[in-house]
């Protein structure tokens, strides 16, 4: 492939469809995703960006012989239709279509065969296929190699950042702790081992840090926890850095990747069944162990409950980052207001200007996620991201939608702010209003334990309802201690069936989203805390959210004749809590912007 059509993706597709006929193929799937299932991946994992242009963190793609299809959910519906060729892929919205279902209508005749990479695809999301397939004859088969990276010119090699031990005084617990609880939950289930796919995971497990995919400060690895708290760990010899062994301990092996495959079958000698995850594993590991013979117990990864219930050290991490976060939040919003309307202020020089506010802490490592800085109409687009190309001047009228965090040492923070660049309209006030009402609907409730974010997600979304509105995104997401923004297994949304629990910080981020004009969101980031035990039944623990970040929320969006009382007196001590907390920390011209902007309303 010539480096002059390197961003022709029709000829791209062109010849994937010609090296699928030459293998007797019908069709190929195409995930966003690595063998980790990452999910902000390498740049050398990118494959479906590399056929379809789509750089957004949710996407799949279909390829037959004679059409193809993309697939992504509400938050890159808009995104996917500017970046995905229409003429060359049919764009499908995920929550509507399922890929499976629309890849068993277009086959019309028995015996398809369509093929997939099984490093690339959970055990269970070709499970899900292959149920789909069976039903009309079609095969789903397994590749040795993928065929995308055949056409890739210069593919990036894979990422061997250092790791760097991660310090007991930010984790809380020490790695030998840890271990010893898991294993006893193995022990206490009758297992012999535990495969651990997720780098998140063995990040938490081991105490480390490192730098293999954006935003997140993963390495990649895999590793295989034993019943006696041993770890077996699969990581790139590179990436070892002086100290590390000493770090890790004695029950601690690092191995090669290439040992990986085959501790897997030496699993398949031991008496009691191995832990699996079907959901976040990749299939080509679990059919490795199938293929052993080993006992499998296809079931939650052991470490991730434990990694989200965050120990009083991680929330108190928590909270401090999402002070020094406060303060670089609130001095560029007090520097936007001085400088927006000179016209010459673009959604880059925002994302620029933020991002130095943050690294004047020495605790910050980097975003948390690419920021999200949308003027007008490119707020609509819910996960935008502005380039050279789309950057505009933010300008007077103008509603300005700004998502973004911060990796701390100690924490991670997420937060939405819409900003009102003069006066704003009615509609955009009355919206505003409905958003911070089930905003603060949500960050208010008690709730007893068992309560899952599927129990609470109708909150955030009640007022929008009342009008025939709503927004098309989950209300909220798990957050990770200096690990993932996006983490689960807890989350708020109309599917997440996981109870939530002490110790678990979740976003609060309800929007609105008129295309073409305007986007709307307020996100703040709480912890789930306990209040104590309810009244009937005896015993029964309450529980309810402490709101972590600390920033104003604009008050010039607010229609006051639709907020309540209580509404109103929550909003007005959030506003003065983060005027106590901030005040001391900024200087005077961001200390007077920001008693304007946390006055009582």
């Amino acid at each position: 492939m010539s480096a002059s059509r390197d961003y022709d993706y029709g000829f791209r597709l062109t010849a994937l469809r010609a090296e699928l006929a030459k293998a007797g193929y019908d069709g190929f799937l195409v995930p966003m995703a690595d063998e980790y299932q990452s999910e902000y991946v390498p740049a050398s994992a990118r494959r479906l960006r590399f056929l379809t242009g789509f750089t957004g963190s949710a996407g799949f793609a279909i390829v037959l012989r004679d059409k193809a299809a993309f697939f992504t959910d509400g938050r890159y519906i808009l995104q996917a239709q500017q970046q995905v060729p229409s003429d060359l892929f049919n764009l499908q919205d995920s929550t509507l279509v399922k890929p499976a279902d629309w890849l068993a209508k277009q086959l019309k005749t028995p015996g398809a065969k369509i093929a997939y990479d099984p490093w690339l695809h959970t055990d269970d999301a070709i499970t899900r296929f292959k149920k789909a397939l069976q039903k009309i004859g079609a095969e789903l088969t397994p590749v040795v190699t993928n065929p995308i990276d055949a056409l890739w010119p210069n593919r990036p090699a894979p990422p061997t950042a250092p790791v760097e031990a991660y310090d007991l005084a930010f984790a809380g617990q020490s790695s030998i702790e840890k271990r010893a609880a898991m294993a006893e939950k193995l022990r206490k289930n009758d297992l012999a081992a535990a495969v651990i796919t997720d780098p998140a995971s063995i990040a938490w497990l081991l105490n480390i840090r490192g730098g293999d995919v954006p935003n997140t400060p993963l390495p990649l690895s895999f590793a295989i926890l034993h019943d006696t708290g041993k770890v077996s760990w699969f990581v790139h010899p590179a990436k070892l850095t002086p100290g590390l062994a000493a770090h890790l301990g004695e029950d601690i092996t690092a191995e090669p990747p290439e040992n990986f495959a085959y501790a897997l079958d030496g699993l398949a000698a031991k008496d009691k069944p191995i832990r699996i995850d079907p959901n976040e594993s990749a299939n080509w590991v679990v059919e490795r162990l199938r293929t052993a013979k080993a006992k499998l117990d296809l079931g939650e990864d052991p470490c991730a409950l434990p990694k989200a219930c965050k120990n009083p050290v991680e929330i108190q991490g928590m909270r401090n980052s999402h002070l020094r976060d406060g303060v670089a939040l609130c001095n560029f919003l007090a520097w936007l207001e001085d400088h927006y309307a000179s016209g010459n202020v673009t959604e880059l020089d925002a994302e620029q200007k933020l991002a130095a506010f943050r690294e004047a802490n020495n605790l910050y490592r980097g975003p948390s996620f690419h920021t999200i800085a949308g003027a007008g109409e490119h707020g609509a687009i819910v996960h935008y991201r502005a380039t050279a190309e789309t950057n505009r001047a933010l300008k007077s009228g103008d509603i300005f939608l700004l998502d973004s965090g911060g990796q701390y040492l100690d924490g991670t923070t997420d937060v939405t702010r819409t900003i009102a660049l003069g006066a704003p309209s009615a509609e955009v006030r009355d919206r505003f209003t409905r958003v911070l009402k089930g905003h603060i609907a949500l960050a208010r409730i008690r709730f007893p334990e068992g309560t899952t974010g599927a129990d609470l997600d109708t909150l955030a979304r009640q007022y929008l309802w009342m009008e025939g509105l709503d927004y098309s995104h989950g209300t909220g997401h798990g957050v990770g201690s200096y690990l993932g923004v996006h983490e689960g297994p807890q989350a708020i949304s109309r599917r997440s069936p996981v109870p939530l629990k002490p110790g678990m910080v979740v976003s609060n981020e309800p929007g609105f989203y008129k295309a073409g004009h305007y986007g709307i969101r307020i996100e703040n980031l709480q912890a789930v805390i306990e209040l104590g035990p309810t009244v009937e039944p005896a015993g029964h623990k309450t529980l309810g959210f402490e709101t972590l970040t600390l920033a104003p929320i604009d008050t010039k969006l607010i229609d006051l004749s639709l907020m309540n009382a209580e509404e109103t007196a929550w909003l007005n001590a959030y506003h003065a809590r983060v005027y106590k907390a901030v005040s001391p920390l900024v200087e005077d011209t961001t200390c007077k912007w920001l008693r304007t902007a946390t006055r009582e309303i």
